[in-house]
C-alpha cells in the first residue's frame, strides 16, 4: 500500500511542477494584470466601497426569494478560504520557498483580487433560482453565458472533486497532526469526530452552513489576528528588517541556480491561491447564493475576502515564523512549523491554542468546502440519492485525510487546483465584458447618488438570464419624463 502511494505520489507531483511552473503562474499572473487594467483596479479603487455594502441585508424580489445577506455569502467563502492554508499552507510556502515566498503571496492576492471580481460579479448575474434560495458559479455561467453545458460539466466534476473530496482531507489532515502534536490524541479518533461532526453539519443544508459559517469565521479570525499583532508588537523592532528579508529574498537572482529563487515565487503563489482562490472558480459558487441589489456588490464583497485572507490572516501566520527564527530549523513543515514559531513566542501553551485554531479555521473550510460540491452537483443532475452518496463520499475522504501522509493530500490539492482554475479562467475572459458592464452600470449609478438596482436588461443583447427581473416600465417613462 505504501509502494502504491509513494509512485502515486510522484506521478502527481511530476504534473504538479510541469503545470505550476510552465502553465499556471504565468497564466495567473498575465490575466491578473489584464482584468486589473480593464477594471481600472477596482481591487483599490473601491476598497472603501467593500466595507461599505458588507452590511446590505438580503433584497426580496417580487416572488418573495430572499436567499442569503452579503455577509452570510462572506462568510461562506471566508469559511472555504480561511483554512489551512492560512496556518499550514504559509508554512509550507516559507519552509520550501524562504521568506520571499511571503511577497509573491501578496503578489498574488492585489493582482489577483481584480479576478475575484470578474469571477463574482458573473456569477451573481447567471445565478438560478433555488426553491426560496439562489444558486450560481462557473459552471452556470459557462452553460449560461458561453452555452458551453459540456464545460461547465467538467467544472462541475472537478470543482467537486476538488473541494468536496481531496480539499476536504487537506483539511482533516491538518487538524489531525495539529491535535495529535498539542494533546496526543489518536488520529483514527481525530478523524471519526471530524467525520461526525461534518455529517451533522452538511445534511442541515445551505442555511445550516451559512449560520455556522457566520458565527465562526468573524470569531476565529479575529481572535487569531489579535494574537498576531500582540506578537507584532511584541517584537517591533524586528519588523523593519524583516520587511526587507521578505523582499530581497523575494528577487534573490543569486540563489536562481540553486532553485530557491524559482521555489520563492512557485510556492508563494501556489500557496497564496490555495488560501484566497482568487480566480480559482471556487468563490463565485457562495457569492451566487446572496439576494442583492446588483451584481457588482458581490464582485466587491468576494475581492474583500482576497484581501483579508492573504494580506491579513497569511501575513499573521507569515510574521510569527519570521519573527520567531523557526523558519530556518530543518525537519519541520507545514502546521507544525506554525506551532513551533508560536511556541517561540508565547511558551508551551500555544500548541493547543493552534490546535484549537486550526480547527476552527479548517472545519468551517470542510463545511463551506462541502457547499461547492452540491451546488455543482446539482448544476449536473438534481438528484436526491446522488446528493447522498457525495455526502457519504466527503465525510469518508474527512476521515482519509485524517490518517493519509501529508504530501500525498497537499500534491492532489495543487494538482486539480491548477486544472480547476486554468478552466475558469478561460470562461472568466470570454465573459469578462459582461462583467465590465456591470461595474460601468454600478458606477454610474453610484455617481448618480443611487443605491446601484440591476435588471436582466440593464445590459444590452444579455441572455441566459433568470434570477433577474426586467426593468419596469413605468420607471423607465418616469425617468424619460424628469
Amino acid at each position: 500500500m505504501n509502494t502504491f502511494l509513494d509512485l502515486t505520489n510522484g506521478i502527481i507531483n511530476d504534473l504538479n511542477n510541469y503545470l505550476w511552473t510552465y502553465v499556471l503562474i504565468a497564466v495567473l499572473i498575465v490575466l491578473g494584470f489584464y482584468f486589473s487594467l480593464r477594471t481600472r483596479f477596482v481591487q483599490f479603487r473601491y476598497f472603501f466601497e467593500m466595507f461599505r455594502i458588507l452590511g446590505d441585508r438580503e433584497t426580496v424580489s417580487a416572488e418573495g426569494k430572499r436567499g442569503l445577506s452579503s455577509f452570510q455569502a462572506f462568510c461562506i467563502s471566508a469559511a472555504s478560504r480561511v483554512g489551512t492554508g492560512n496556518l499550514a499552507g504559509v508554512a509550507t510556502a516559507i519552509a520550501t520557498g524562504g521568506p520571499g515566498a511571503v511577497f509573491w503571496m501578496w503578489l498574488i492576492a492585489f493582482i489577483g483580487a481584480a479576478s475575484s471580481f470578474i469571477e463574482s460579479t458573473l456569477a451573481q448575474i447567471y445565478k438560478v433560482k433555488d426553491k426560496d434560495e439562489f444558486r450560481g458559479g462557473p459552471a452556470y455561467y459557462m452553460e449560461r453565458g458561453l452555452n458551453k453545458r459540456w464545460m461547465g460539466i467538467l467544472f462541475a466534476v472537478i470543482i467537486t472533486f476538488c473541494f468536496g473530496l481531496v480539499f476536504n482531507s487537506v483539511q482533516s489532515n491538518t487538524i489531525s497532526l495539529a491535535f495529535n502534536s498539542a494533546f496526543k490524541i489518536d488520529k483514527l479518533w481525530i478523524g471519526i469526530t471530524l467525520s461526525v461532526l461534518t455529517a451533522i453539519v452538511i445534511f442541515g443544508g445551505v442555511k445550516r452552513i451559512a449560520h455556522v459559517s457566520q458565527i465562526m469565521v468573524p470569531i476565529m479570525a479575529v481572535l487569531y489576528l489579535i494574537l498576531a499583532l500582540i506578537i507584532v508588537m511584541m517584537n517591533i523592532g524586528e519588523v523593519p528588517s524583516m520587511i526587507k528579508m521578505i523582499v530581497q529574498d523575494a528577487f534573490d537572482f543569486r540563489s536562481a541556480s540553486g532553485g530557491v529563487f524559482g521555489a520563492a515565487i512557485m510556492m508563494g503563489i501556489k500557496r497564496g491561491l490555495f488560501s484566497n482562490e482568487a480566480g480559482m472558480g471556487s468563490a463565485p459558487n457562495a457569492a451566487a447564493t446572496a439576494a442583492v441589489s446588483h451584481p457588482a456588490k458581490q464582485g466587491l464583497i468576494q475581492t474583500l475576502g482576497v484581501f483579508v485572507d492573504t494580506i491579513l490572516i497569511c501575513s499573521a501566520t507569515a510574521f510569527i515564523i519570521i519573527l520567531s527564527g523557526t523558519n530556518t530549523t530543518k525537519n519541520l513543515d507545514g502546521i507544525q512549523l506554525t506551532q513551533a514559531a508560536l511556541t517561540e513566542h508565547v511558551g508551551s501553551w500555544a500548541p493547543s491554542f493552534i490546535g484549537l485554531a486550526i480547527f476552527l479555521f479548517a472545519f468551517s473550510s470542510i463545511i463551506g468546502n462541502y457547499y461547492y460540491g452540491e451546488t455543482n452537483i446539482e448544476f449536473i443532475k438534481n438528484s436526491k440519492p446522488i446528493l447522498f452518496v457525495y455526502r457519504l463520499a466527503v465525510i469518508g475522504m474527512v476521515l482519509f485525510g485524517a490518517l493519509v501522509d501529508l504530501k500525498i493530500v497537499w500534491n492532489m490539492a495543487d494538482l486539480f487546483m491548477g486544472i480547476m482554475a486554468l478552466i475558469n479562467l478561460a470562461a472568466i475572459v470570454m465573459l469578462a465584458k459582461i462583467a465590465l458592464a456591470a461595474l460601468k452600470d454600478y458606477r454610474d449609478q453610484r455617481r448618480e447618488g443611487k443605491d446601484p438596482v440591476f435588471y436582466s436588461d440593464s445590459i444590452p443583447g444579455l441572455t441566459g438570464i433568470e434570477a433577474w427581473e426586467p426593468k419596469p416600465k413605468h420607471n423607465s417613462e418616469q425617468e424619460k419624463a424628469q
